[in-house]
């Protein structure tokens, strides 16, 4: 798709894209389609990236939303959003090789809710309504805790006799979080917070470099899917910020052909870094690109360590059939191996 308005310059915001946790999941779906006869069965989107899902599939995963759907000893990855425990045990009675992607700061708020629920805390979760992460949070202990996504739906929360606490989808950005949280803490002011934020490093990092160059900006393509709570947060907020003209694109044939001035782009924490580029190939910036950094982002996920063991285990098989002794081999390349190129390929 041709502009028909020049673009005069791309403003474009780093960190962005791939954060640790779906580094980890994509790496380690990629990981099992090789390993394992196809098909390769998903539970739920592996993360919320349409091109993400769109070239598992052309890969062999099946992606469900039922356990019940997985034939019998079928291999299963959970996605990176974190299943209910009946999710995870279905799973685990199928007969399946079960690896559970879940991001290790959902895992975080899940641990949160189990130890809060055992001590009679009646649990506060600021979250959005029928997204996977706030399902498979809320399942935890779904008989202590209480969903709001507004401060009109803290008002409504009845004025409870056990102490309280206040969690939250790791996905939200700060402007939803921090008025309800407010709300809470006012109504309950012995509320329990945790010591560290729910909220996603990532999801910050990349709302921060957004706040960074709106201001300078006519337009902002904002790259990720309709699904991704992360990527329509960032979207609202550039236009909070005073941009008017605020597009959120899959890829750059979802460009408008009248977008021109100087336009900030970013990308979701699912959306792959050949898409942004691929984007700014399309917006073809008269005056080049300005990465504008605000923080570097070196946090790292391990695989999950039953997929890692198996992964293990099948280097030294091939390394004795070789001849070879299985000491010798390297450690598995995951720190080092960027998840875009895995998609490339």
């Amino acid at each position: 798709m041709e502009q028909t308005q020049k673009v005069e310059k791309v403003l474009l915001c780093a960190p962005r894209g791939f954060c640790a946790g779906v580094e980890m999941a994509i790496k380690a779906l990629a990981w099992m389609v090789k390993a394992f006869e196809a098909p390769v069965y998903c539970y739920h989107e592996i993360v919320h990236n349409k091109l993400v899902v769109e070239n598992f599939k052309s890969q062999g995963v099946v992606f469900v939303d039922n356990i019940a759907e997985v034939p019998e000893g079928k291999p299963i990855m959970l996605s990176a959003h974190g299943s209910a425990p009946e999710v995870v045990a279905a799973a685990k009675a199928n007969g399946s090789y079960v690896v559970d992607a879940v991001c290790p700061l959902v895992t975080k708020v899940h641990h949160e809710v189990k130890v809060r629920s055992k001590k009679g805390y009646r649990i506060v979760y600021v979250g959005h309504a029928g997204h996977e992460e706030a399902v498979g949070t809320m399942a935890v202990a779904p008989e202590s805790i209480h969903r709001v996504e507004s401060v009109e739906d803290v008002a409504q929360l009845p004025e409870f006799e056990e102490p309280t606490a206040l969690l939250a989808q790791t996905t939200l950005s700060h402007r939803d979080w921090a008025d309800v949280a407010d709300a809470a803490k006012e109504k309950y002011p012995d509320i329990f917070t945790p010591t560290r934020s729910d909220l996603c490093f990532a999801t910050t990092n990349r709302q921060a470099a957004l706040m960074q160059i709106a201001n300078r900006c006519d337009a902002f393509v904002v790259i990720g899917s309709a699904n991704s709570s992360n990527t329509n947060a960032l979207a609202q907020l550039a236009r909070e910020s005073g941009c008017e003209s605020v597009y959120r694109v899959n890829g750059p044939e979802e460009l408008p052909t009248d977008i021109s001035g100087i336009v900030g782009v970013t990308a979701g924490a699912s959306a792959p870094e050949h898409v942004v580029q691929a984007v700014i190939k399309q917006l073809a910036p008269q005056d080049g690109v300005e990465e504008v950094t605000v923080t570097q982002e070196d946090e790292y996920f391990p695989p999950p360590r039953n997929l890692r063991n198996l992964l293990s285990g099948l280097e030294a098989a091939a390394s004795l059939a070789l001849g070879q002794h299985p000491s010798n081999q390297p450690e598995l390349p995951d720190r080092y191996l960027d998840a875009s190129s895995v998609l490339v390929d």
